[in-house]
């Protein structure tokens, strides 16, 4: 494979699961294999000579006192092929919101099936509720890639059958839910077998390990061929580099998608004012063009009312909209139901947003749509939302950035829905 700009840039991807899958030692194996710890971490995490791999990511006191992951816990390390950010997501299904929060930015996931947990004996098993349920959320957050490591193999009496039916009952389930799965890979976390060095004919499978799977993927490209949009997140009222703002006011944030280019007509959202780029600075203050995801400072060819919050946008690309037809993902303790009113932020925006309908719910089991009245805890469904104020999106499908909202609780503060624009 040729090496690329993004192929050579740090791939972000999740592990995640059902709960004692094996995320944390998958982690920690992948982190010794490829020589990422030193021998006094490596001293640090043993217990009766044997080291106790997950220790690497389960930082919690609760989390080490419980053996489970809560919180998203993340880890860097490389290969001569390239740079990895690992995020650890929790497996627990109360916890689903840290695994939709890490979903949001991965490149790629890695979903564990504990082959254990499974009648692994039967050609037509049925897979675990939590394994269907992160794998649809990583679809429907737009993850690029999908790969399956079915683990604990080593654990089962014939491991060539156990994959073999695993992965037949996994095809089945990501054919009929649209998911394009990258590979399916045969692992055991705890003795190292397939993580980092293939080991050919182990459960009839000759394909790559899955680091060798994860060291060919690409990260997600930026949105640069969609139209401008830029998110304004800090205004700074008077510059003290005057020769690079000409004495005007700093709007700084991450471009959203497109380019910002000097010269270019932009539009302010909510006020609908019109400028024109003057000047494009760097994080460093240097002038230049700057694409997205990466951070600007924008400095307009006239004063205009901006504030943390606003839009600027190229005019007429997008229009603005108070109705939202949108998936969600609910992370909430208490159900949702029509009529009740959030807070929802877009980028560094909030308005207020009343759910008006909920048109139907997804099945996790069957992936049919249900008639619903209400979205359970960690449920999906497909509602209909009113905003108080018009805010500039795109279907999530389009854009991962200007696609996506949060709702949060406007009582208590919680985040309370992680929202895809449809």
């Amino acid at each position: 494979m040729t090496a690329s700009k993004d192929h050579d840039a740090a791939l972000r991807f999740i592990t995640c699961g059902s709960v004692d899958d094996g995320k944390s030692t998958l982690i920690g194996r992948l982190l010794v294999d490829s020589r990422a710890v030193l021998q006094d971490q490596l001293a640090s995490v043993s217990k009766s000579g044997q080291a106790d791999l997950a220790l690497f990511t389960d930082g919690l006191s609760a989390e080490r006192e419980q053996g489970i992951t809560i919180d998203v816990a993340y880890r860097y390390f490389a290969t001569a092929a390239r740079k990895f950010i690992i995020g650890d997501a929790p497996g627990h299904e109360q916890y689903t919101r840290n695994m939709v929060t890490a979903a949001s930015s991965a490149d790629a996931a890695v979903v564990l099936v504990d082959a254990t947990k499974l009648k692994w004996q039967d050609p037509a098993l049925e897979l675990l509720p939590q394994t269907r349920r992160h794998t649809l959320l990583a679809n429907l957050l737009r993850v690029p890639a999908i790969i399956f490591a079915v683990n604990k193999l080593d654990a089962v009496e014939d491991p060539t059958v156990a994959f073999t039916n695993i992965r037949a009952a996994l095809e089945t389930f990501t054919e009929a839910a649209g998911v394009d799965a990258r590979a399916i890979v045969p692992i055991s976390a705890l003795q190292g077998h397939n993580v980092v060095e293939a080991q050919p004919g182990w459960c009839a499978y000759n394909g790559p390990s899955l680091l060798q799977v994860l060291e060919q993927l690409d990260v997600t490209p930026a949105e640069t061929d969609e139209a401008f949009a830029f998110p304004v997140q800090w205004v700074e009222k008077f510059s003290s580099s005057a020769d690079t703002s000409q004495g005007r006011r700093v709007f700084w944030g991450r471009v959203a998608t497109g380019e910002a280019r000097v010269g270019m007509p932009v539009t302010v959202l909510p006020s609908g004012q019109a400028a024109t780029v003057a000047q494009v600075l760097d994080h460093a203050r240097q002038p230049g063009e700057i694409g997205a995801r990466h951070s600007a400072g924008i400095v307009l060819d006239r004063e205009v009312d901006v504030s943390r919050g606003d839009w600027l946008l190229a005019p007429g690309a997008i229009t603005p909209s108070r109705e939202l037809s949108a998936t969600i993902a609910w992370l909430d303790d208490e159900p949702l139901v029509a009529g009740r009113v959030y807070w929802a932020l877009h980028g560094h925006r909030w308005v207020k947003a009343k759910v008006k309908r909920i048109v139907h719910k997804l099945d996790v089991n069957t992936l049919a749509e249900e008639d619903a009245d209400h979205l359970e805890p960690n449920g999906i469904g497909h509602v209909e939302l009113a905003l108080q104020e018009p805010l500039a999106t795109l279907p999530y499908a389009r854009s991962r950035t200007l696609g996506a909202l949060v709702l949060v609780d406007t009582a208590t503060h919680k985040t309370s829905g992680a929202v895809l624009v449809r």
